[in-house]
């Protein structure tokens, strides 16, 4: 199935630069003028990915971005941001809304298309569906920092993935490393001395070897300028220091387009599991969403009719678990599945507290929900 980018612009010119650079992708480019416009195509066709303009006619970028995330339906697609205001506060205002990514203008061809890949899965026109890897296939990460305890921690945090942690605390080191093992994925850090983090990062993408690894700039949450510094030379993303390792893996499976699915849903006894962990919260509710349009209407092919989510293991519940759970309930009530959970005290507690699950009945075991839902 061919990805749907959808561009809200009222600039032509812009909008034909988009459909221009995609051309030789295996997607389909849909163009709306507005905010009104762009909301009513998102909600017709649910593309995979937003290019949303902010300054237009009659509803402009940041109201539909507002009326976008206050969605259920909707508020998880990836948006990236046109502006043509390059300033610091604007930016920054940007940041907070909730998008992926933002570009300004005017931008080529290459930019655009290089933002969008890091978030989509761009398929060339014509060429056949490749392996996936999965989350755990081995993979080689190289940590450009010079602070030992940085490392120690994302190593650490890593661990019980077979993932191959390689650490180079200078520049040079770190291509001469490159030249000899390419990595999966860089990790660079933006308080390197002299700049040296983002001098390294135009010398990764200027070599034929290391030009398409995607590069995660690292840095403590404060350091603003820095950061979008970095968006702007085109890092893929930024972790922030302390290290949320949850966030590291949610960001290196979406990078990389690992398929982390097996550890969420599987079939079992003619129903669609969905198993949330212990360790749940926002990086882990984000990952579960990207495969559930996709794992349900695989169980709807394959003849299912019947859901069960076990949130029993989880330890401590907040609104990322209520969001999910109307969601999944959204989308079993569109596909007319069958439904039942499976709680836990913490999600119980939790629940009490929004209006929206007042009608959520909570049962004890898996066997529970199989007698109900039959």
């Amino acid at each position: 199935m061919s990805l749907k980018i959808l561009v809200v612009d009222d600039s032509q010119m812009f909008r034909l630069i988009v459909n221009k650079a995609f051309k030789s992708f295996d997607c389909d480019v849909l163009e709306t003028q507005n905010g009104v416009e762009g909301l009513a195509m998102a909600s017709k066709e649910r593309p995979d990915i937003i290019i949303l303009d902010i300054t237009m006619p009659i509803m402009d970028g940041y109201e539909m971005l507002t009326k976008l995330k206050s969605d259920p339906q909707l508020k998880r697609i990836p948006v990236i941001v046109l502006t043509a205001e390059a300033g610091k506060d604007n930016v920054l205002r940007i940041a907070k809304l909730g998008v992926r990514d933002y570009l300004i203008k005017p931008f080529r061809e290459e930019v655009v298309l290089a933002r969008v890949a890091r978030v989509v899965d761009l398929k060339p026109r014509g060429q056949g569906r490749t392996k996936v890897k999965r989350f755990d296939d081995p993979l080689n990460i190289l940590i450009v920092d010079d602070k030992p305890a940085i490392v120690d921690q994302i190593r650490n945090g890593l661990k019980e993935t077979p993932w191959v942690i390689a650490n180079m605390a200078q520049p040079d080191e770190s291509i001469e490393h490159c030249n000899q093992v390419v990595p999966d994925i860089v990790m660079l850090s933006l308080s390197l001395p002299d700049g040296a983090g983002f001098s390294l990062f135009q010398s990764l993408r200027t070599h034929p070897r290391t030009k398409g690894i995607p590069i995660f700039g690292m840095c403590v949450k404060t350091a603003a300028e820095d950061q979008a510094k970095a968006l702007q030379m085109g890092f893929t993303t930024i972790v922030t220091k302390p290290i949320d390792i949850e966030d590291v893996k949610s960001k290196i499976s979406r990078a990389l387009n690992l398929d982390t699915s097996y550890k969420y849903f599987q079939q079992r006894e003619g129903v669609l599991l969905l198993n949330l962990p212990a360790n749940f919260g926002p990086s882990v509710a984000n990952e579960v969403a990207l495969h559930l349009r996709h794992q349900f209407s695989e169980a709807v092919d394959s003849g299912l009719d019947k859901v069960i989510m076990d949130f029993s293991a989880v330890k401590t519940a907040d609104i990322s678990l209520i969001n999910l759970g109307l969601e999944v309930i959204g989308l079993c009530s569109e596909l007319s599945l069958k439904n039942r959970i499976i709680g836990s005290e913490a999600v119980t507690r939790e629940c009490k507290n929004y209006e929206e699950t007042k009608d959520w009945r909570f049962l004890n075991s898996f066997q529970e929900a199989m007698s109900a839902l039959n």
